[in-house]
């Protein structure tokens, strides 16, 4: 049984409230789980203490026994220490900006930089 650690959304349309919680990886977002072990809530200020609560002993427990977070929970996990902090990923080659896309904004600044002043 694979074992994540992740996010689970509850609260009302357009108001998220999120729980932390152990569940195995094939059960549904926000379905059956094994054990909430803390919540986030992303409607409170980033300073604000209630944002994001976490039972680090029972964390502690889960990631010792082999549960893995997901992307955004190890993320909040490396804020406070628990687990290295992911690196950031770039943005893939893909999504950036064509040939033609790229030739227009070179024109733009040229054009930009080279109006006379008065």
């Amino acid at each position: 049984m694979a074992l994540k650690i992740r996010l689970a959304r509850g609260g009302a349309k357009k108001r998220p409230f999120y729980s932390i919680v152990v569940a195995d990886s094939r059960s549904p977002r926000d379905g059956r789980f094994i054990e909430k072990i803390g919540t986030y809530n992303p409607m409170l200020g980033k300073d604000h203490a209630g944002r994001l609560v976490l039972k680090e002993e029972r964390i502690k427990h889960w990631l010792g026994v082999g549960a893995l977070p997901t992307d955004r929970v190890a993320r909040f996990f490396g804020d406070v220490g628990l687990v290295a902090k992911p690196e950031r990923r770039e943005t893939p080659a893909k999504s950036a900006p064509k040939a033609k896309a790229q030739e227009r904004a070179k024109a733009a600044a040229a054009a930009g930089t080279a109006a006379p002043e008065a």
